[in-house]
């Protein structure tokens, strides 16, 4: 899942991406202030942004409204250290799918998330296929024929991304744009490491390579 946190207390956000990123493998982005949140969101695509209440430049709940205005679709769960009833109303009516109160641990986040997860996936798909190809994203598993294949965190988010948008080619810059956080150093260099292995764990149990090059142009699922 890819994560946008808009937090300005770096005492907050921090420790909370690194946790998202090295113990639940979400690829995570950090932005100081409600402008720079807003910025982050329009120009990639998240599935999740933690939104806190009060921000410098744009507050949370204006920069909620405005998401929602714009038709973003990312589950969006706001962090306050208000508790009252009322403005946990404020933000559920900005278009907050969930509203979590300072301090909180961050197992309790973890469930949270997961939570909405579930929530989203019941209006998703919930199988994605090409053939004997599928991917089930509830517990992420990956099946060719029936036969499970083992894949790292950054490779199945790469295959789902494929199987998401079958017939689309996407270049190696593209797919870091998309998958890998802004702050991370890997090159594209990352990316055809990272092809390579999955087409050596397919072609295993499927005796073909199931994505394919376009050479000159990028990369794309081979469509059934």
């Amino acid at each position: 899942m890819r994560i946008l946190i808009v937090e300005d207390d770096d005492r907050i956000a921090q420790p909370l991406a690194e946790d998202l990123k090295h113990e639940q493998h979400h690829v995570v982005d950090v932005a100081s202030d409600g402008i720079e949140g807003w910025e982050y969101a329009c120009s990639t695509e998240y599935e999740l942004i933690l939104l806190d209440l009060m921000l410098p430049k744009l507050d949370g709940i204006t920069l909620c409204k405005r998401l929602r205005s714009a038709q973003c679709n990312a589950l969006i769960l706001m962090l306050t250290a208000l508790d009252a009833t009322s403005d946990k109303v404020v933000g559920l009516d900005a278009g907050a799918d969930d509203y979590l109160v300072k301090p909180f641990e961050l197992e309790e986040l973890a469930a949270r998330i997961r939570a909405l997860s579930r929530r989203s996936l019941q209006t998703r798909l919930s199988i994605l296929s090409n053939g004997e190809l599928q991917i089930n994203p509830t517990n992420f598993q990956v099946t060719y024929a029936g036969k499970e294949v083992s894949l790292t965190p950054k490779e199945y988010m790469i295959l789902e991304w494929f199987l998401k948008n079958q017939n689309q080619v996407f270049n190696r810059s593209k797919i870091l744009e998309k998958l890998w956080s802004y702050d991370k150093s890997s090159g594209e260099e990352t990316i055809k490491t990272h092809i390579t292995n999955i087409r050596k764990k397919l072609k295993a149990v499927a005796n073909e390579d199931i994505i394919e090059t376009v050479y000159g142009i990028g990369y794309r699922l081979r469509v059934k």
